[in-house]
Formats: C-alpha cells, sequence, structure tokens
C-alpha cells in the first residue's frame, strides 16, 4: 500500500511513517500541499494523509483541489491528521471532502482503525462484505 503524507512538521511524518512501516506501508512524504498535489499526479496512492495548518496552501485547500480534478484520482482517500481541536472542525473536514479526520497525537490503532474503514468500502461509500 502506497500512502502519501502531506504534512510541513518533519517529527510528525516520522511518526506516522514508523506507524505504516510496522504495517508494511510504503509512506511518500510532502513537506507542503503543491509538493503533495504535484506527487499525487505522478504516482498511485491508496490513501492521501494531510495535516491542516501548513504555510501557503492548507489542508482544506488541498483537499478542494484533489476532489475538483477531473479523473479518478478525485475519489482518493484522504484523512485529516490535525493537532487543530476547534469544536466544528470535524464537520468542516467532511464537508471540504475528507473521508476522515484524526486528531494529534495520532494513535496507532487509530490510523490503522480509520484507514480500514476507507479502504473497505466500495466506490459508492458502501461497505464490502
Amino acid at each position: 500500500m502506497n500512502i502519501l503524507f502531506i504534512e510541513d512538521d518533519p517529527m510528525n511524518r516520522r511518526v506516522v511513517k514508523d506507524m505504516l512501516d510496522v504495517a508494511g506501508a510504503t509512506m511518500t512524504e510532502a513537506e507542503d500541499a503543491p509538493t503533495g498535489l504535484a506527487l499525487i499526479d505522478a504516482h498511485e496512492f491508496q490513501i492521501v494523509l494531510v495535516d491542516l495548518r501548513m504555510p501557503g496552501m492548507d489542508g482544506l485547500t488541498a483537499i478542494g483541489h484533489i476532489r475538483a480534478r477531473a479523473d479518478a484520482k478525485a475519489r482518493l482517500p484522504v484523512i485529516v491528521v490535525t493537532a487543530d481541536a476547534a469544536p466544528d472542525l470535524r464537520e468542516r473536514c467532511l464537508e471540504a471532502g475528507a473521508d476522515d479526520v484524526l486528531f494529534k497525537p495520532v494513535a496507532m490503532d487509530a490510523l490503522f482503525e480509520a484507514m480500514g474503514r476507507i479502504l473497505a468500502r466500495d466506490a459508492d461509500g458502501g461497505l464490502i462484505v
């Protein structure tokens, strides 16, 4: 499984990479949203993890760019990974097109559960049984 993590903090990228290594997943890192969007153009990913607060372009804007694509990559599963604890944040992220939201510090079981839920859905959003 190939996962893209768009996150400006190298320590946060390292922690998540270590978690994904345990599962045998490959993680590609992008330190900002424009770089992450370019990587999506050039590579195939099964899931995109994205931070919300980054210099230049924030995570919600990046999600908007992904969802606005005219190809199949517009449906890439996106999980927001954030330290922001605003009361309406989860709803705003889902409205922007995120598939799930995880709050930092991310626990390995929460990350794997979110990824499993997303990967267990069919193209119409229903569960694959």
